[in-house]
């Protein structure tokens, strides 16, 4: 009996050991929530090399680059068939230089470059999936330069994603380049559970749209999942919409406000190229980026509600809390935040994040009249 024990060890122990180093691997990425760019909400289908390219430069230009944003993301369709020996091929038409010489022009901008696949048999847009083909196509990205890789879900019948995207994880840490891995099932069995040691973020809801009802359905959505999230392992509410044309200012400013007290990874979906400046000014607003990347890295929770009216609060690593003040409803309402409820007792400094503004120091509470769908977003400290 002793030595079947031993024969087990030794057969289960190499399997643990692999399993253990991958997620340990894994955590060193996304230390704070990736911010960056991809071509799904704005282009869909329509992405090049050209495209892709000429993004990056904007990327650069725009100041986004100098703001904290990194990754330039392509989406599905950039890939159409497999070789002969099975590896993933990207369109000759769109992608005439291939994806490494792509990925070579966007690290010259000192920026990264991220690809698409699907867990299952095909993509979404019913390309190659990577069911099957998951180390192959890990060394593949690796040898390209590839720096991220979001992973979907459809084409997934019968599939477990506990144990398609652990796969996956399994398969980058053996590629041998640091890949951010992103999980993209949509909230399917809870990924929240055990994303945290098979990727470094996690789709937790359906697909967002450039609507107020969507993005707000999705992003207060999120309450009760911040136990979840920290330095390497991150909630993914989808997307930024900011500048696509469906929403007004207010509604941009709900939506990334409530990103970055979710300590969300922040991907633009807009046209870099050619953005309004009240658009570049949301993206960049470096006040309002510093709570989605501030290192302490805790998501943020709602600490008051009533009727449709919000209070969310996060953490800070400096000791203050960023607070978002979150009016529903469909008109202008008076809100208070009580300094009690985030565990401030007598007066405290506040200053209005989206304004650039200190309002100075204000005694036991703070009170603001918000906009239709709009948000004051400030930081309170003692």
């Amino acid at each position: 009996m002793r030595i079947f024990r031993c024969a087990l060890i030794a057969v289960f122990l190499p399997s643990l050991v692999f399993t253990t180093n991958s997620t340990a691997q894994a955590q060193q990425l996304a230390q704070t929530p990736p911010m960056g760019w991809n071509s799904w909400n704005k282009f869909a289908c329509e992405v090049s090399e050209q495209l892709i390219g000429e993004i990056a430069d904007a990327m650069v230009s725009s100041g986004l680059k100098e703001a904290g944003y990194q990754y330039v993301n392509i989406d599905d369709c950039w890939q159409v068939s497999r070789d002969a020996q099975g590896n993933i091929v990207a369109d000759p038409t769109r992608f005439p230089s291939g994806i490494k010489a792509l990925a070579d022009y966007v690290h010259g901008k000192g920026l990264k470059l991220g690809v698409y696949t699907d867990a299952g048999r095909l993509t979404c847009q019913k390309r190659p999936g990577s069911f099957d083909h998951e180390l192959q196509d890990a060394k593949t990205y690796a040898s390209w330069g590839v720096d991220y890789v979001k992973v979907d879900w459809c084409y997934s019948e019968g599939l477990d994603p506990e144990v398609q995207y652990v796969k996956f994880r399994d398969a980058l840490a053996q590629a041998g380049r640091p890949i951010v891995f992103s999980i993209c099932n949509w909230g399917v069995k809870a990924p929240w559970r055990w994303g945290p040691k098979t990727g470094n973020l996690w789709r937790t809801a359906g697909d967002i749209s450039d609507k107020y009802d969507s993005m707000s359905l999705i992003g207060f959505g999120q309450n009760g999942l911040e136990k979840f999230a920290g330095p390497g392992h991150w909630n993914d509410p989808d997307m930024l919409e900011v500048g696509n044309g469906g929403m007004n200012r207010d509604e941009y400013r709900t939506h990334m406000a409530l990103w970055a007290l979710l300590a969300a990874p922040l991907l633009a979906g807009n046209d870099l190229r050619s953005m309004t400046a009240e658009t570049k000014e949301m993206l960049t607003n470096r006040d309002v980026l510093a709570v989605d990347q501030d290192s302490k890295g805790v998501q943020g929770h709602r600490i008051w509600e009533e009727g449709p009216l919000e209070i969310w609060a996060k953490p800070l690593a400096d000791q203050s809390q960023a607070v978002g003040l979150f009016n529903r409803s469909e008109a202008a309402l008076k809100m208070a935040l009580d300094f009690k409820a985030i565990g401030l007792n007598g007066p405290a400094k506040v200053r209005d994040l989206w304004e650039h503004k200190d309002i100075g120091t204000v005694r036991d509470s703070y009170t603001v009249e918000v906009p239709k769908h709009g948000v004051v977003l400030v930081k309170v400290s003692r």
